[in-house]
């Protein structure tokens, strides 16, 4: 299941609160994190509807806790920390690092690659066919390739408008 697509396999809940259930994006993300095994704590639920409920996108563990912050979700630094490294690790969120501790998580899990725009420090998807790899190195006897990382890093040349970016 893909962190884009907050769906359920299951049917909507038909309780006493009837159809006020179906459709609910927080009834949705409970299930998503069910199903990949993580008990749905209040503190995961508030912190994946932040990640989720805006759609594919790029942050760091510190711009997701000033969102949480902003938000009034009463979290830890170090539970952002926890919470992201346990949806990295059951696939929700892919971790890309950049350089030393400043790493970013994003919602799309598929693999794919990226823009790094130097001077805003924002991370954005490189289009679909936008890097062909015409051929893998060797690896190593006894290892295999895991996951391959493509970050481009680009600027503005001089004076004139933002980096236009897709």
């Amino acid at each position: 299941m893909h962190a884009t697509a907050i769906s359920s396999a299951k049917p909507a809940r038909t309780s006493a609160r009837g159809a006020f259930m179906e459709g609910c994006p927080v009834h949705l993300l409970r299930d998503k994190l069910r199903q990949a095994r993580l008990r749905p704590t209040r503190q995961r639920v508030a912190l994946g509807w932040l990640l989720f409920g805006k759609g594919s996108r790029h942050l760091t563990a510190e711009g997701l806790y000033e969102e949480a912050k902003a938000a009034k979700i009463p979290v830890s630094l170090a539970t952002v920390y926890n919470s992201l490294h346990q949806f990295t690790g059951v696939g929700l969120l892919s971790e890309i690092a950049i350089e030393g501790p400043r790493t970013y998580f994003d919602t799309n899990p598929i693999p794919h690659y990226h823009f790094f725009i130097e001077e805003t420090g924002a991370l954005v998807d490189i289009p679909v066919g936008g890097v062909t790899l015409t051929q893998w190195p060797a690896v190593p006897d006894g290892c295999e390739v895991t996951r391959v990382d493509i970050v481009v890093r680009i600027r503005r040349l001089g004076e004139g408008e933002a980096v236009p970016v897709a």
